[in-house]
């Protein structure tokens, strides 16, 4: 599954630890195993092959008799290989940092020692003050009040501290400052934040805390104090309500006292607007766009390549894609461009807008202006940000009035405490080609879902709001001009931490009135069922509340066809679609495959998987609810090996003089689907003792047969896998069978993350080693590993299997003024 995040995730580039001097960028060959002759040989005559080489006389003769570039790069097969060195005597590699030398340029290997502290020294201060620079502190949250709920004081007296420790609490924090010596009156810090909160009982207290605290170090960083900026909240103590929450006014009131603390660094106007925080990429035009996207993409792949040689088992040939990636500029496999959006401005049909407070204190619908555990609360409307469509707009806005005067707070992420949390607009569009310009009049249908927490509210207000948030809703739409579609309403009750819910948390539909123009339903009593519906590809979708499904339909048509295109499909394929969804993969290409098996852990949404092939008139596909690392090796058991068990058991009748089976009885298995989740293939509970061939015969028919008389399973010629996981990827234990089910030669990779993919496809098509590693399985590093870090670990303990290879790469662009795009990648062997 894909989903575009709402903030901009920033791109970093990494250099290969064995680039031997190159730049990042680029892909230095595999060392020779044979010498590379230096350009004087007699400099390392009297140098023992294979042994460290002390460090050699650097006099200004030597040096000048000696290529420029001679040890200034660390030797990589030296170090691969436990200290030693093939190349001989004549190695132009440095064996450790006292061989290296400079180069030509007073520039350092940028993998040695001496690389790594010159650049943190010059570059990491202006890198530090850069990000300073930007990160601001936005709490718009209730943070400073008393640990009894008592006035805290002057806030001109309170301080936030910034890059703390993210394990760190406020039990920590108190501990951590009464070390350093420093009198408070009270500290706050929430474990994930990298933000606290202090206050001080005089203005000499709080003058020496910050001349002893700031710029203290921890790790890469160092401890900045930033000053509290005051806003006037009204406190309201709601009925049935654990502990108090704070509802915001509209306006800044000078004087008055504060209990809520807004730390921002004095720079106020430099903060972020919504549509910068949603879309970094709407200043660029479009073409702009995807050349940056392209590049990055470039960048991935690249990634993939090093980490892939990195990985290759000592002893073991590289693979022949990583030995001719350089001659294709370090590409694991030719990159065939980028396909645009069809729609740019508009296009997304999942808008979820966040619950919370403005700069100015005033209750808002929209977006964070950034992360929550740097300190960062505000949310700010979307009115700007050109991927929400006009009518999500216009239904965040719609809440936000009514939020003014709702009698419920707010949710407190600093406190996890409040009633309204979230909003999310889902839209349905009707089929047909619309022009970018008018794309929204194509919107028919659109699914509102509130997010709500109940803890500690009386369910009776709760309802009383519920009807009056129904009755805005449907007016609103109403209304608008020309009105607004409203199909459903539906409210989560969702008590977590953060505002991503799980699957089966629980949904509610709310009635409500049909008023003149509106698109609702006739009473209230009629509840609608909780679904909307959306077209790709002339087949018609079925979408309950918390279904995945792409955000932008025009575009993922575009990447479904592709994906069906290399995967070479066929009247003899079985497809299995990997993270399924709602189906949309499989069902768009059912027409030309023989049989499609579709794998998704959400309830939900194999039960529209199964109302979409209903409503479209799809048999040959077959849905199971489960996790794929779960089912996955057992449904490629069941279908790729029961061509063999028949000819086995086939083999075993005809030995022994009984009727075998004819060609027509052979070919009789078809495949429908079924809504059991249940394994295919059962063997008989009770075998009859007459004669061995009755037996193994009727083995064979209950192979082939499912209970309810359906056939199932089919002699497929051709097994492809198209998987579209979510951003952490697949599953180790998914990634283990997909590989070692010889039978499976072709797999088309989708993929919202360049970051798993390029762990996937490490442990896909690095080579199995000749001798598996078991047992010393020291694993206690892998907290601070990179995912291809991790990949590479697991590599070393992959079965000995035949490895994929990328074939060709495109990349897909889904998310227009956003730094992501969706990547495919075709896997062969």
């Amino acid at each position: 599954m894909a989903a575009s995040p709402n903030n901009a995730l920033s791109a970093t580039q990494t250099l290969d630890p064995q680039s031997n001097g190159q730049d990042s960028n680029q892909e230095h060959p595999q060392p020779l195993p044979e010498a590379i002759p230096p350009s004087d040989p007699q400099s390392t005559a009297d140098a023992n092959p294979g042994e460290k080489r002390k460090r050699e006389d650097q006099d200004s003769n030597q040096n000048s008799s000696t290529h420029p570039m001679w040890k200034t790069s660390l030797c990589s097969y030296f170090r691969r290989h436990d200290g030693s060195c093939s190349h001989g005597s004549t190695c132009r590699y440095a064996h450790g940092e006292e061989e290296l030398r400079p180069r030509p340029d007073n520039t350092w290997d940028p993998t040695s020692d001496r690389a790594k502290k010159a650049t943190k020294g010059e570059n990491g201060e202006k890198l530090a003050a850069k990000q300073e620079e930007e990160q601001e502190v936005i709490m718009t949250e209730m943070v400073m009040d008393g640990e009894d709920g008592e006035e805290c004081g002057d806030p001109q007296l309170s301080k936030c501290l910034v890059h703390l420790p993210r394990k760190w609490h406020a039990d920590i924090l108190r501990k951590f400052l009464s070390e350093q010596g420093i009198t408070f009156k009270s500290a706050k810090k929430k474990k994930g934040m990298v933000v606290g909160f202090v206050s001080f009982e005089s203005a000499e207290h709080l003058k020496s805390a910050v001349e002893e605290l700031e710029g203290k170090s921890f790790g890469n960083k160092s401890l900045k104090v930033a000053d509290v900026i005051p806003r006037s909240f009204e406190r309201k103590v709601k009925s049935g309500m654990a502990a108090s929450v704070s509802n915001a006014s509209n306006e800044v009131e000078d004087g008055v006292p504060n209990d809520e603390g807004s730390a921002l660094d004095d720079s106020t106007s430099k903060v972020k607007s919504a549509r910068d925080a949603v879309t970094p990429l709407a200043h660029m035009p479009y073409s702009d766009q995807l050349e940056h996207k392209k590049n990055s993409v470039v960048q991935m792949l690249k990634k993939l390549t090093r980490n892939a040689r990195k990985a290759c088992p000592n002893g073991v040939s590289l693979p022949e894609w990583v030995l001719k990636s350089k001659e294709r500029g370090g590409l694991p496999c030719e990159l065939e461009g980028i396909i645009e959006s069809p729609v740019v401005h508009g296009y997304r049909n999942k808008c979820e807008f966040s619950v919370g407070y403005s700069q100015q204190g005033k209750p808002t619908v929209g977006f964070m202006l950034g992360n929550f555990r740097e300190g960062v609360t505000a949310v700010e409307e979307p009115v700007d940000c050109p991927n929400v469509s006009k009518i999500a707009c216009k239904y965040a806005s719609i809440l936000q009035e009514f939020l003014q005067h709702s009698s419920l707070p707010i949710w407190n992420r600093f406190k996890n405490t409040g009633f309204w949390r979230q909003l999310t607009v889902r839209e349905g569009r009707s089929a047909g080609k619309v022009a970018d310009e008018n794309f929204e009049a194509n919107i028919s249908e659109v699914m509102l879902i509130v997010q709500v927490c109940s803890v500690g509210i009386e369910d009776a207000q709760i309802t009383s709001e519920f009807e009056r948030l129904a009755q805005a809703f449907a007016a609103g739409a109403a209304a608008n001009s020309p009105p607004l579609p409203l199909t459903a309403f539906v409210v989560q009750d969702h008590q977590g931490i953060s505002n991503v819910a799980p699957t089966d948390a629980p949904l509610r539909s709310i009635p409500f009135l049909k008023t003149e123009n509106s698109l609702g339903p006739e009473t209230a009593n009629n509840v609608v069922e909780a679904r909307i519906h959306d077209c790709i590809s002339n087949l018609r979708f079925s979408i309950s509340p918390t279904a995945f499904f792409q955000v932008n339909t025009l575009a993922a048509e575009k990447l479904y066809s592709l994906a069906g295109e290399w995967a070479g499909l066929g009247p003899d394929t079985l497809l299995f679609d990997i993270c399924c969804g709602t189906g949309t993969i499989g069902l768009t290409l059912a027409h030309r495959v023989g049989m499609v098996i579709g794998i998704e852990m959400n309830a939900s949404a194999v039960q529209d998987a199964y109302k979409n092939a209903e409503i479209n008139g799809i048999k040959n596909c077959r849905f199971i609810c489960s996790k794929a690392e779960d089912v996955i090796g057992s449904l490629l058991k069941e279908y790729l090996n029961v061509s063999e068990k028949q000819g086995q058991l086939s083999s075993v009748l005809e030995s022994s003089e009984k009727e075998t089976l004819s060609c027509e009885e052979k070919d009789s298995c078809t495949t429908n689907a079924h809504n059991d989740g249940e394994s295919s293939c059962q063997g008989p509970e009770n075998h009859s003792s007459e004669n061995d061939g009755k037996e193994l015969q009727n083995q064979l028919q209950e192979c082939s047969t499912a209970t309810d008389g359906n056939s199932l399973v089919q002699q497929f010629k051709n097994v492809v896998a198209i998987v579209d996981p979510p951003r952490m990827g697949l599953h180790p234990t998914v990634v283990k069978a997909l590989r070692t089910h010889a039978r499976l030669r072709r797999l088309v990779y989708i993929s919202c993350n360049p970051e798993s993919l390029v762990a996937n496809a490490i442990e896909l098509c690095t080579p199995s080693p000749e001798k598996v590693e078991k047992g010393k399985k020291d694993n206690r590093g892998w907290r601070n590993m990179s995912s291809a870090g991790l990949a590479r670990h697991r590599a070393k303990s992959m079965p000995m299997s035949e490895p994929f290879q990328p074939v060709k790469a495109m990349a897909v662009d889904l998310f227009p003024h956003t730094p992501h795009c969706e990547m495919v990648m075709l896997l062969e062997r």
